[in-house]
């Protein structure tokens, strides 16, 4: 079972993925305006997008536990 501080911990950290997840995706709309945009940047950047979309739901499903039927 988790307790309080486990929970307020794992929301946090959820909080900052979010974010995170949000600056990337504004940092790549910026670079693909850009007249000289750098492709292999852009990859780059969609690839850690993903990753942070899986923490993400990682933390969710922590939070958030199945319910045993």
């Amino acid at each position: 079972m988790m307790d309080g501080k486990d929970k307020s911990e794992l929301q946090a950290r959820l909080q900052a993925l979010v974010q995170e997840h949000r600056d990337l995706d504004a940092a790549i709309d910026a670079l693909i305006t850009q007249a000289s945009c750098d492709l292999l940047q852009v990859q780059r950047l969609k690839k850690r997008k993903l990753k942070l979309k899986d923490e993400i739901a990682a933390v969710q499903d922590m939070l958030i536990p199945d319910i045993i039927a």
